[in-house]
């Protein structure tokens, strides 16, 4: 795998080098043809003609006068200009949101630019799933940890196809849209910006030209027709640059509907993530539901398991519960048989609470639960931290906190 690696990087690199000399070639040869045309301006590297570059130069140190935009044209610019920067943000880390690994992230894009497809990737849910089987293998598929480890495995392994499902789904309506903006519509934003910029300079210059003609036309008569040339100049090179003005002005309010477009994507990328971890928590309560058939009961430890956290009401648990004085007659569980008849509910202190799912009684002194329903729960000193007492009409028993959502 480290060799195939390897290869593609350094193929990559290979094609990166042979394609960026190819575009310098290409540029040498257009930049050599244009330039050899009459009445053309020469080019330089920066895309600025000749003698526009030194006069960029100079309206930089305030040295020459320069043709300003309108307000709402400057607007347009910065609106662009930022939409362009937070694109480019919010792809890079949603690319990582999606793929934490760098090497991953750099191998998956020689492969797009040496448009190969992708090869399937595992998971990090999927390889832990593969982990856990393999050691419930081996450690014996029977034992209770064998079988815990088979159950989650399984748990794992769906956990890793619907990231998987995610992924590609949020690759393709949310990832792709953003670099098609940016390889496409906003090279071509910055490709006709640049030849606004050119035209810009033509026109400075050429105005700077006319003024330099009539300052000597007031010394002399001889320059006559160098300020009608100047003045010709000067009007072919405004019709050039309020021609491109307006180009360039349509692009830039089109980054309205890039807006319009992304917003689409961006609620697509939530649904997706939404689909994503509901598919999650269900997977989870699943195992939980398997898992928590007899809470708080391990094999080999006498230690009880901490209550998990409320779906609805992340700082609730069975700790929170008001802790009234002791009730006579009651012991901790495992120690002395519950009492029913005896326990009342205290004074105050009761909560109400919601079944996640059904819940078969293994004794008299435990309540029967079905999902969803409603009932009212209260701890009391001495109980197991797993357990609580419910109440439902004229029935109450001990109740597992796994099975429950307390309410405020």
């Amino acid at each position: 795998m480290a060799v195939e690696v390897t290869v593609l990087i350094l193929s990559g690199v290979i094609a990166v080098i042979v394609i960026g000399e190819l575009l310098i070639i290409q540029a040498r040869e257009a930049m050599a043809r244009s330039s050899s045309e009459p009445g053309r301006q020469q080019w330089t590297w920066d895309g600025c003609p000749r003698h526009g570059q030194s006069l960029f130069t100079e309206e930089k140190f305030g040295q020459a006068e320069k043709t300003e935009l309108d307000a709402h044209f400057e607007n347009l610019l910065a609106r662009a200009d930022s939409t362009k920067n937070w694109t480019e943000k919010i792809l890079r880390q949603t690319e990582v949101l999606l793929q934490p690994n760098p090497s991953a992230r750099v191998e998956e894009f020689l492969y797009e630019k040496l448009d190969r497809k992708v090869p399937s990737r595992v998971t990090n849910g999927e390889l832990l799933a593969q982990y856990m089987a393999e050691a419930a293998s081996e450690l014996g598929p029977t034992t209770p940890y064998g079988k815990t480890l088979t159950k989650v495995a399984e748990a794992e392994k769906r956990l890793g196809a619907a990231e998987r499902d995610f992924i590609h789904t949020a690759s393709i309506n949310f990832l792709t849209p953003l670099r098609n903006f940016l390889e496409g519509d906003w090279k071509t934003i910055s490709k006709e910006r640049r030849l606004l910029q050119n035209r810009r300079l033509d026109l400075d210059a050429c105005k700077a030209r006319l003024k330099k003609a009539k300052a000597a036309e007031a010394k002399a008569t001889l320059w006559n027709d160098e300020v009608d040339k100047s003045e010709q100049e000067l009007r072919v090179a405004q019709t050039e640059f309020d021609r491109q003005a307006e180009v360039t002005r349509l692009l830039l309010e089109g980054i309205s509907s890039t807006h319009v477009n992304h917003l689409r994507c961006l609620h697509e990328f939530v649904e997706s993530q939404t689909t994503y971890y509901a598919q999650c928590y269900r997977h989870m309560l699943d195992l939980q539901k398997q898992l928590g058939r007899f809470p708080g009961t391990f094999v080999g430890t006498t230690e009880p398991a901490s209550p998990p956290l409320s779906s609805t009401s992340p700082t609730t648990t069975a700790a929170t519960m008001p802790v009234e004085p002791s009730v006579t007659g009651l012991a901790p569980p495992g120690e002395t048989a519950l009492c029913l008849e005896e326990v009342a509910p205290p004074a105050s202190g009761t909560r109400k609470a919601r079944v996640l799912y059904d819940y078969e009684a293994a004794d008299s002194s435990e309540l029967a639960l079905l999902a969803d329903e409603l009932i009212t729960v209260y701890s009391l000193p001495g109980m197991d931290p797993d357990w609580l007492i419910g109440e439902r009409g004229n029935k109450k028993g001990r109740v597992p906190v796994t099975y429950l959502e307390l309410l405020s």
